[in-house]
């Protein structure tokens, strides 16, 4: 048993076996049993999404419908390069995860207070349940495409009481990722993209370079997405590098895989981009694997689920997760069911960008200033001075990247537009946000030493009586 311990509160860490379970509580110890395999599997897993295979049109069109296309060389670049940079926070934010036994959510009361913490949490609970929602529609829509005998609200039906089980043994499920569902994933991208490569590609040169950035800004904002929730994941990883190099590796080569999957698919058989799934289904046997890959898409739903859960325990730790994973499982069917989701993705796009600035404090505060001596206790004071950072990262995305929500769009243009910037073409709003509150968050914590120069110096001077030393 090993204990971490932080300025006010020790968190207990166990060294778990393949029978190990998330504890009811945050009171509770915390079981560290996954291995590298494990968190290979989970985010390998997590790295395969049918929204990839759509979202190759943004890497191969990226100025939108009727743009020049990207070159087969320009667009695989994009991919690789925005996938590693997007992950690398992820990987770095699920790090201090690991190394104390705390979720993400509590994570932030190391960077903002407890009190403060609760804004950022309330976001993480909205858009988890927003993108559960939206992942038990697509689950549902790609599993009525291969079987449409069963009506959708079947299939949702289905997908939410499967998505409830497997919140209720988090790492029992992410154990029968890594042992069956992994296996059966690797088969059908490798026979999917052996399919592809067979047809006639055009030329690796052809096309164009321009809108390189902002197709890899794409690919970067689908991986860093995972920043928020990376350590409620990591946090029962046996070691850290286990934590980093599962994250890093198991989410990269998949996500790669998918998108370049997406790419083939949109320069060969994809008459219309917009029924790439009905592409796939096309090729021989390509409903069977088509079907396997909506099956596996419920480990996202399953991720956000059970992080909305553990999002929730930040504000009430003595919660049950069990009892929360089943409450949040039923919210987000019912949601699927009676809400058009679809309308909402933009808006949930835009909650996401508020955790890449985010993602940077964090990384920063515990590597660089407070070198992982966090106060991770209900009693946290306060720390106003570290919204500075996230703010600047925030508005620095927006100004490069306000999304697609109209009426955001037009605020952030006329904000632009007078304080004079038009962002280059090469600017990318994930790693110029990143860097921007990387930077601030730096700057912040010389500020708050030189402050506490003076405090320091006239308490050395006072004697245990509280007289002032002559």
């Amino acid at each position: 048993m090993a204990v971490t311990q932080t300025p006010q509160e020790t968190f207990v860490t166990v060294r778990g076996d393949q029978h190990s379970e998330v504890a009811p509580t945050l009171a509770d110890p915390v079981p560290q049993a996954l291995s590298l395999w494990d968190q290979l599997g989970l985010w390998g897993n997590l790295g395969v999404s049918l929204l990839g295979f759509t979202g190759a049109i943004f890497v191969l069109q990226p100025g939108g419908t009727g743009t020049p296309e990207l070159s087969l060389a320009a667009g695989l670049t994009a991919i690789v390069i925005g996938t590693v940079l997007g992950m690398l926070p992820v990987a770095l934010a699920g790090l201090p995860g690991a190394r104390t036994g705390a979720p993400a959510m509590v994570l932030l009361r190391g960077v903002f207070g407890a009190k403060l913490s609760y804004l950022p949490t309330a976001v993480n609970i909205l858009q988890c349940l927003g993108w559960g929602i939206f992942e038990l529609v697509t689950i549902a829509t790609a599993a009525h495409i291969v079987a449409p005998a069963l009506p959708k609200w079947g299939y949702i039906l289905i997908a939410g009481v499967a998505t409830a089980l497997l919140t209720v043994r988090p790492l029992g499920s992410i154990r029968i990722l890594r042992r069956y569902v992994t296996v059966a994933v690797v088969v059908v991208l490798t026979y999917l993209f052996i399919q592809l490569i067979r047809h006639p590609l055009p030329a690796f040169t052809h096309g164009t370079w321009s809108g390189f950035w902002v197709a890899m800004d794409t690919v970067v904002a689908v991986a860093i997405s995972w920043a928020p929730l990376a350590a409620d994941y990591t946090r029962h990883s046996r070691s850290q590098r286990a934590a980093f190099s599962g994250a890093l590796v198991g989410y990269s080569i998949t996500q790669i895989w998918c998108y370049v999957i997406g790419l083939l698919a949109l320069l060969t058989v994809a008459r219309n981009p917009n029924d790439i799934f009905g592409a796939f289904i096309a090729l021989p046997v390509g409903a069977l694997g088509f079907g396997i890959l909506a099956l596996r898409e419920l480990d996202q739903s399953f991720a956000n689920v059970y992080s909305t859960a553990v999002s929730t325990q930040n504000l009430r730790p003595l919660w049950d997760r069990r009892v929360l994973a089943l409450a949040i499982a039923a919210l987000t069917t019912a949601g699927a069911l009676f809400l058009t989701i679809a309308d909402y993705e933009n808006f949930l796009i835009l909650l996401g960008s508020v955790f890449v600035p985010m993602s940077a404090v964090l990384i920063v505060d515990f590597f660089v200033l407070a070198r992982g001596r966090w106060d991770l206790s209900g009693r946290a004071r306060s720390r106003w001075l570290m919204l500075l950072p996230w703010a600047a990262g925030f508005i620095t995305y927006q100004l490069i990247n306000p999304g697609y929500v109209s009426w955001w769009v037009s605020l952030w243009t006329r904000v632009a537009s007078l304080i004079g910037f038009t962002p280059a073409s090469w600017m990318s709003a994930s790693i110029c946000s990143f860097v921007a509150a990387a930077v601030v968050t730096l700057l912040v914590g010389r500020l708050t030493a030189l402050l506490r120069r003076p405090a320091a110096a006239q308490f050395a001077e006072r004697s245990p009586s509280g007289d002032v030393s002559v």
